[in-house]
């Protein structure tokens, strides 16, 4: 009886350690599973990490592009406001030479005027009639 009991006991011990190699070949799955998981996760992260800082970095490149262009925009339009006085002084310049012109040219034709009066009457003078 006791041999059969033995037999019976070598018999579990067996059927265990059968069950306990399933049990690892399913555990060493499930670790390759996972670490191939992790790795793969961890493949992901890292790009989306080299991701983020490209964004990052063409985020300052663009608040860079920003600020020159801001600078640039303000540069002209002191160029324009300068330039808009700048017209402004030159027409009112013109406005002053074309009545100063106009001046000039009534005064030379009231002169011409003048001298053909001036001519005539010296003409009835040393050419009497």
């Amino acid at each position: 009886r006791s041999g059969k009991g033995f037999e019976k006991v070598l018999t579990m011990i067996d059927e265990m350690v059968t069950l306990l190699g399933k049990e690892q070949v399913d555990d060493d799955d499930k670790k390759a599973y996972c670490e191939a998981a992790l790795d793969k996760a961890e493949d992901e992260k890292k790009v989306i990490d080299q991701t983020a800082a490209d964004l990052e970095k063409a985020m300052e490149d663009a608040k860079e592009k920003i600020a020159t262009l801001s600078e640039e925009i303000q540069a002209l339009e002191d160029g324009i406001r300068n330039l808009d006085k700048s017209v402004a002084e030159a027409t009112e310049q013109r406005k002053a030479e074309n009545a100063e012109y106009k001046q000039t040219m009534a005064e030379d034709k009231a002169a011409k005027e003048l001298i053909g009066v001036a001519k005539n009457r010296l003409n009835k003078f040393y050419n009497p009639k």
